[in-house]
């Protein structure tokens, strides 16, 4: 497994660019930052040692929820929407039920609003992420979580 663990200092950083970004405060979970620069959080009960022992004798591919992409700026998995709605105060973009639709089958939705990454809600919901060139918020639904037809 090729991993890497976030250190304190760096973590720092992402959180401080995760309040910046989105009003995020806290990750309260062991960081690893897997290939092309996806940052995934694991809060079980294993050490880095123990994780790294354990890498060493089985073939671990994934471990942890995918949370971060590191790009321009940081960009927020769907599911971390979810797992870190309660602290998520900046960049919010509500949509209605037709642009919800358009979203989920993996279309770009033509709202404008500030440049860079935006975080979409619908009702109380937050349905994920996107990249915004001010003219419209370009989908970053996984192909495998579309909506089909």
């Amino acid at each position: 497994m090729n991993i890497h663990f976030i250190k304190s200092s760096e973590k720092k950083r992402i959180i401080e660019q995760l309040n910046e970004q989105f009003g995020i405060e806290s990750l309260p979970y062991l960081l690893i930052e897997t290939g092309k620069e996806k940052i995934r959080a694991f809060s079980g009960s294993l050490s880095k040692e123990e994780i790294s022992e354990l890498s060493r004798t089985l073939n671990i591919e994934i471990i942890g929820q995918y949370l971060i992409k590191k790009e321009h700026d940081l960009r927020l998995s769907m599911d971390a929407t979810q797992i870190l709605s309660k602290q998520i105060t900046k960049k919010v973009v509500e949509i209605n039920e037709e642009e919800l639709d358009l979203w989920l089958h993996g279309y770009d939705l033509p709202i404008k609003t500030e440049r860079g990454t935006v975080i979409l809600k619908y009702q109380s919901n937050f349905v994920g992420s996107g990249k915004s060139n001010c003219d419209k918020i370009i989908n970053h639904v996984p192909k495998e979580r579309r909506l089909k037809n």
